[in-house]
C-alpha cells in the first residue's frame, strides 16, 4: 500500500469521526431545545386561558428542528459516503427525535386551537346567559 493510500485512509477515518461527532452534537443540541416534562405538566395560572397560553409557550421546540435538520444532513452525507461502520444508533436517535418533535408540534397546534376557541366559547356562553336573563 502506498504512502498516499495510508494517508487517505487515515484522513477518511478522521473525517468520518468528525461527521459522526457533528451528528451527535446536533442531536444533543436538539434535545436541549425540547421542553422539559415538568414545563408541560405544571402550571401557575389563574384561569383556563392562562393555562393554555402557558402550555402553548412550554410546547415551543425552539431550534430543535434546525438542529435535527443539520443532524439528518450530516448523517445522510456520512451514510452515502459509507463513512460509518455502525450508524444504527444514529438512525434510531434521529427517528426518535423526529417523532417526538412532531408530537410536540401537534400538541402545540392543538393547544393553539383551544387557546383561540375558549375565549370565543366563553363569549358565546356569556351572551347566552345574558339573553337568558332577559
Amino acid at each position: 500500500m502506498s504512502q498516499t493510500t495510508l494517508g487517505d485512509d487515515e484522513l477518511f477515518g478522521e473525517a468520518a469521526a468528525e461527521v459522526r461527532a457533528d451528528v451527535e452534537n446536533h442531536l444533543s443540541k436538539a434535545r436541549e431545545e425540547l421542553p422539559a416534562a415538568a414545563d408541560v405538566w405544571e402550571t401557575e395560572a389563574d384561569n383556563v386561558l392562562g393555562v393554555l397560553n402557558g402550555l402553548r409557550s412550554a410546547l415551543d421546540v425552539g431550534d430543535a428542528e434546525e438542529h435535527l435538520r443539520q443532524a439528518k444532513k450530516w448523517y445522510t452525507m456520512g451514510e452515502r459516503a459509507d463513512a460509518f461502520e455502525d450508524a444504527d444508533d444514529l438512525a434510531a436517535a434521529i427517528e426518535d427525535l423526529e417523532a417526538l418533535i412532531d408530537d410536540i408540534e401537534d400538541a402545540h397546534d392543538d393547544v393553539s386551537d383551544l387557546t383561540n376557541a375558549v375565549p370565543e366559547l366563553r363569549g358565546a356562553l356569556q351572551e347566552f346567559e345574558a339573553d337568558d336573563e332577559e
